[in-house]
């Protein structure tokens, strides 16, 4: 068992003993508020159905919200701020939820709404707090200390690598990142006054699993920015913590994530500045509705997959290899739109308004984006979401990072079916197209929220139904 994992066990088992405490202290105090209405002994008021039952429901139903609040998504490095904020939220909600739900008819002179509510905020906030100070205290002095570290590769092999490692190295309070090596970006010989092993670029696959690297620190490389943004174009699919010394700040156009204020300001860029509670409440819309989508529509598909059939030779559905979350690649699965072998002789080519290679029936489906609907397969497998940057070949992702190297950014959320650049600007039909589009997908990310989503599928709705695809 990981470490990471024996600290979110801890976390969850800590809230649940600490809500079920929270909610017995003020099923004992909602008892004494409200002595003349109920039993003479507590014992034989505690033993009625629903008042024991709401012991088992009420810290279930706690750990429900805590786990879409986003709180057990990272457990190392909390913010004690956001710790308070979030834990004050769950409570808040489960305040009211708890209320209206048992608690609403349960009312006397003496047992006053606002006193029952911020009585059983108190509750549920202070208990459950007060166990995740301590988890988190322990965990920081642990990581200061140096008892926990976290093994991590610097890429680079420059002077300004070599003095960032004897910094982390030397700091008193620890940042929690163990350099156990480096990783030379380029053909030339390291220096030979480097003092950890050094890994050559081709083989960071391999050394990150086997050696179970936690980090990326990556510094400028020595042929400049270009170079620069090609490596980190290539760390993007480990799937790991990149994080950047402010010499390379102009690298981010949205908002960066520093991870530390008191030690060296490092920032993250391979985490999106998006709460985690959206993303888990993202996560969960998006399987929901997709799901009810499938059902929903599923005469309207089959309709779609006879059409294709008739109209022209070749399969129904067509599949392609898109780069998606973390630059991973994914099968993305459409109704079949154009002839087969439609790239034979052109290679890859975006689509046009008077493309011939599009079949009778593969006009109407684009015009009001009835070819996109199997992808909701694709947002419940994981490879999608409704809402977010629209996945592009590899073909034309090498072409816009060229133009435009802070394109990558768009990787740090899961593509969508539908975007802002979809809803703002629709399709693209050239590269150029394609990054003025991208404006439009770096402010989502600046702006990811559960009402810009549901503002960006409404429109969605609005331009499938007037037919303005292509």
């Amino acid at each position: 068992m990981t470490r990471e994992t024996r600290q979110r066990i801890n976390y969850v088992v800590g809230d649940f003993l600490s809500a079920n405490v929270a909610w017995f202290v003020f099923t004992v105090i909602r008892y004494n508020l409200g002595a003349g209405s109920y039993p003479d002994h507590f014992r034989v008021w505690f033993g009625y159905t629903n008042v024991w039952a709401s012991q088992i429901l009420v810290p279930v139903m706690m750990m429900c919200l805590y786990c879409l609040s986003g709180f057990y998504n990272r457990v190392f490095f909390k913010s004690r701020l956001q710790e308070i904020i979030t834990t004050a939220g769950s409570s808040l909600l489960g305040t009211l939820a708890i209320f209206f739900v048992a608690l609403v008819n349960d009312l006397s002179e003496r047992f006053i709404t606002y006193e029952t509510m911020a009585i059983l905020f108190a509750c549920l906030f202070s208990f459950v707090y007060a166990v995740r100070a301590v988890i988190t205290g322990m965990a920081s002095r642990k990581i200061h200390n140096r008892q926990w570290i976290f093994d991590t590769l610097i890429i680079g092999t420059s002077d300004q690598a070599i003095a960032l490692e004897r910094k982390l190295r030397t700091m008193n309070r620890s940042m929690g990142f163990n350099i156990v090596g480096f990783v030379n970006m380029s053909a030339a010989a390291p220096p030979p006054e480097i003092p950890l092993p050094v890994y050559d670029f081709s083989e960071i696959h391999d050394i990150c699993r086997s050696k179970d690297i936690r980090n990326l620190i990556l510094v400028p490389h020595r042929d400049g920015i270009t170079r620069t943004v090609d490596v980190l174009n290539k760390l993007f699919p480990l799937d790991m913590p990149i994080f950047i010394p402010l010499s390379l700040y102009h690298l981010i156009t949205t908002r960066a994530r520093v991870s530390n204020i008191a030690g060296e300001p490092l920032i993250d860029i391979s985490t999106p500045e998006i709460p985690a509670s959206t993303l888990n409440l993202k996560r969960v819309s998006d399987i929901i509705l997709s799901a009810l989508a499938l059902i929903v529509l599923s005469p309207v598909m089959a309709a779609v997959a006879i059409a294709i059939h008739r109209d022209s030779e070749g399969p129904v559905i067509y599949s392609q290899e898109r780069v998606g979350y973390h630059k991973k690649r994914f099968r993305i699965y459409k109704f079949r739109s154009m002839y087969i072998d439609a790239e034979d002789e052109t290679g890859p080519t975006l689509s046009s308004e008077n493309d011939t290679r599009v079949t009778r029936v593969g006009h109407f489906l684009r015009k009001y984006r009835l070819d996109e609907l199997p992808q909701f397969w694709n947002v419940i497998r994981g490879d999608m979401s409704l809402v977010g940057p629209r996945p592009e070949r590899e073909y034309y992702v090498r072409q816009i990072v060229e133009k435009a190297p802070y394109y990558s950014l768009i990787h740090q959320v899961r593509p969508g079916i539908t975007s802002w650049g979809m809803v703002k600007y629709g399709y693209a039909g050239n590269v150029s197209q394609m990054i003025e589009r991208l404006s439009y997908d770096l402010l989502y990310l600046d702006n990811v929220s559960m009402l810009v989503d549901l503002k960006i599928l409404f429109y969605t709705v609005n331009t499938v139904l007037t037919g303005k695809g292509v």
